[in-house]
Parts: structure tokens; sequence; C-alpha cells
């Protein structure tokens, strides 16, 4: 008697193979399904991630290009006899060159010319921004002509596209800047997706905050004389924003 109670007992201990069977089973199952999830979800975290750590690039980019932009000289250039001297400054839709002062790390005093725009890099359109030192230039020639910007730094990659429009005191915008008696009060740059078009948010305007030569400096007016100018900033000029 006592033996059969004790075989009893001892069958009551541990699993049995089958019981073992469907719990392996089901962990199987269980682990599958997550498998599953994570394999769904994963990609979409890691989608998330790139694209904020992106627009947070995207967002740099554009407070440089904006502090660059305002910060735009009134420098004149080489005029023939009779002519207006007009600011050394080329706004297209997709490129802008200007004359700043010199900024950086190993910067020393002068001023800097600078390009912001597009450059083709094999099948790609990418947003450089690229800079050279400042130099008088020969009569009869552009600052376009002449000066062969160097140390590029890329700003904007596809599928980001950045384009540039132009307004004087008016506040009429338009595609380009060229020869013209003064600097644009205020610049766009505006951002999209190449392939949709859609604006993004991060497209802002900045004023340029120099609109005349500096202190000392002449002009020439249309009859050939010299005529002082101010060197006062435009106090009504906007302030940066968002648009």
């Amino acid at each position: 008697m006592s033996s059969r109670q004790h075989d009893q007992r001892g069958g009551e201990q541990g699993f049995t193979l089958i019981e073992t069977l469907v719990a392996l089973a089901l962990t199987g199952l269980v682990l599958s399904a997550l498998a599953t999830i994570t394999a769904q979800w994963l990609p979409n975290w890691n989608h998330g991630i790139d694209r904020i750590q992106r627009s947070e690039l995207v967002g740099i980019a554009m407070q440089r290009m904006a502090a660059d932009l305002a910060a735009a000289e009134f420098v004149t250039g080489p005029a023939a006899d009779g002519e207006r001297r007009k600011p050394l400054f080329d706004g297209s839709a997709f490129s802008v060159t200007f004359v700043r002062t010199a900024v950086g790390p190993n910067a020393g005093p002068g001023l800097d010319v600078v390009r912001i725009g597009e450059t083709a890099d094999h099948d790609r359109l990418l947003t450089v921004r690229s800079r050279a030192s400042f130099t008088p230039l020969p009569a009869g020639t552009s600052l376009l002509e002449q000066v062969h910007p160097g140390d590029p730094v890329v700003l904007l990659t596809p599928p980001m596209r950045l384009s540039f429009a132009y307004a004087g005191p008016d506040r009429v915008f338009h595609d380009n800047w060229h020869d013209n008696d003064r600097l644009p009060a205020i610049i766009r740059l505006t951002v999209r997706e190449a392939g949709s078009e859609r604006i993004l948010a991060i497209s802002t305007a900045t004023p340029v905050h120099v609109d005349a030569p500096a202190a000392g400096a002449s002009t020439d007016d249309a009859n050939g004389k010299k005529a002082p100018t101010d060197s006062k900033p435009n106090a009504a000029q906007p302030q940066q924003k968002e648009l």
C-alpha cells in the first residue's frame, strides 16, 4: 500500500513530455508573433528617426543660409564712365552670389565672396555653400566671371531642393536680382521636395540688414557725379520670419 502511494506522489512531480512539448510550441508561437511585429515596426521607427535627424540638419542649414544672406554687404564693383556703381550681388532662382564680412574660425579681417546654390554631383543636385576671399574686380568683369569660390560645404541633399526669391522695399518678389542699384530688402528661401514639389514648413525669409554703402563711400549718380550715400540701415526692415 505504501509503495502504491509513493508511486502516485512521484507521478505528480514535474511536467510530462506532452506538457513540455505544448509549452515549447506556445513559446515558439509567441516568439514568432513578436518577431513579426518587430520586423514591421522597426523599419518605421528607423525611418522616423532618420526623418527627425534630417529635419534638424535642414533646419540648421536654413539658419546658416539666412544668417549669411542677412549679412550681405553693399560693396560696389567697377563701373564705366557715366554709369552708376552697383552692389556686387547676383541672384537667380537657384543660386545667389554676394559679398559679406569674412567669418569662420580661421578667417582674418576682410571680405568674402559667398555663393549658395545648386551644384551637380553625378546625377544629383546639391545645395552647396562656397566662398573665396574678395579682391577688387577689374573694369569690365562681373562678379560671377571673376570669382571662383572654394571650400564647398553641402547644405541640402535630394530630395530637398532650395530656390530663392528677392524683393525690394515694395515687397514684390522676383526670381532674379541682377544689375540692381541696391541690395534686395528681403530674400525668401523656399525648400521643396523634388518629386512632389511640396513646400516644406522650414522655408523662411530673411531681411538684408545693409541697404547702402558704408560711411564715407560714394556712388555715381546718373550724370556720373559723386553723391554721398546714407550708411544707416533701413530700420523698417522686417525681422526674420517663417513662411
